[in-house]
């Protein structure tokens, strides 16, 4: 469908389970495309490197309220060189003070990470990449999950 919208400029994907197959998509058959928004998003290592491989003149990207490594946010900070607007705001898995992240970010004009924080307990940590994968389709809930859920009762 995508490839018969040649004049695509803006997307928003919310929650989306096919995000990596749709950004190729864009890549190869929407020239003037400048903005991507995936609010309330997991951002693992694939979707990220996609971004930053098919989309490296991106120019506004919503992350807000989703969920991003350390490590993938700031390969596309170094990556997406064109960024004019980025807006990581209320996110998980970096913290909003974190000076790396804010010196790579520092060439965007807007860039917005408030409330945005990092998971210390690595329990925790895991639970809420394994939330967010299976919201992703990345992962179901079987027998065989690693984690022990008898806290919840």
């Amino acid at each position: 469908m995508i490839k018969n919208w040649k004049n695509l400029e803006v997307l928003r994907l919310r929650r989306a389970h096919y995000i990596k197959e749709i950004v190729q998509q864009i890549c190869v058959h929407c020239n003037n495309f400048y903005q991507l928004m995936l609010p309330q998003s997991y951002v693992w290592d694939d979707v990220a490197y996609t971004i930053i491989s098919c989309l490296p003149k991106i120019r506004h990207l919503f992350l807000k309220g989703g969920t991003i490594e350390r490590r993938n946010l700031v390969m596309i900070l170094q990556r997406c060189k064109e960024l004019v607007k980025l807006d990581v705001r209320d996110c998980f898995l970096f913290d909003e003070s974190d000076g790396v992240i804010l010196e790579v970010a520092s060439h965007i004009p807007s860039f917005s990470c408030q409330g945005s924080t990092d998971i210390e307990n690595s329990e925790d940590r895991e639970v809420h990449i394994g939330l967010c994968q299976c919201h992703a389709g990345l992962m179901h809930w079987n027998q065989e999950f690693p984690f022990d859920w008898k806290f919840m009762n």
